[in-house]
């Protein structure tokens, strides 16, 4: 998976920069998100890996999937993809340019794990912290699992915080285990 990011990162970079310069982010975003939904699927990746199909042909499936006309940059973006043998990275490509996006609008997901339901001002409390800390604004999702026991794990992009009962209990056992 890693190998695929590395290898999808110049396209979003190249896709974000082109959307950016132009004042697109938002079209440009949900283009390559339906794209990299299409390329995901496991009848649409048959197509795309296709030998006997030409570059043009699976750009132009992937184009005629699209409710609406593709814009002409867009398409030049598939064109690429397509001569480098890139398209089935749309996935990586849709995901890592949604990153970059939110970079810029200094955003970030937060998904908030707890024992128990949180209410509203709860949830509310821990997302002003939390944007607080992270100097970012907030998307804040909220699930329980019974299994924490107690306290919260917060995942917030790359970092993982776990201040769960079950994190410290599994942690004083590795400590106990390893001595």
């Amino acid at each position: 998976m890693a190998e695929l990011t590395t290898l999808a990162r110049p396209y979003a970079k190249a896709a974000f920069g082109e959307a950016h310069q132009h004042g697109s982010i938002d079209s440009w975003g949900e283009s390559l998100a339906f794209a990299g939904a299409l390329a995901a699927d496991r009848d649409m990746q048959q197509v795309l890996a296709h030998p006997e199909l030409t570059g043009a042909e699976k750009v132009a499936v992937l184009c005629d999937c699209f409710s609406d006309p593709v814009t002409e940059p867009f398409r030049n973006f598939l064109t690429i993809l397509s001569d480098n043998r890139r398209l089935l990275l749309l996935p990586q490509v849709a995901a890592l340019f949604q990153a970059l996006r939110a970079e810029q609008d200094r955003t970030v997901d937060v998904t908030l794990t707890s024992p128990y339901e949180l209410s509203d001002e709860q949830q509310q409390k821990l997302k002003e912290a939390l944007a607080k800390r992270l100097d970012r604004q907030v998307s804040l999702t909220a699930d329980s699992d019974e299994s924490l026991i107690g306290g919260l794990v917060i995942r917030a992009g790359d970092t993982v915080i776990d201040a769960s009962v079950r994190g410290r209990l599994n942690r004083l056992s590795e400590t106990l285990l390893g001595s």
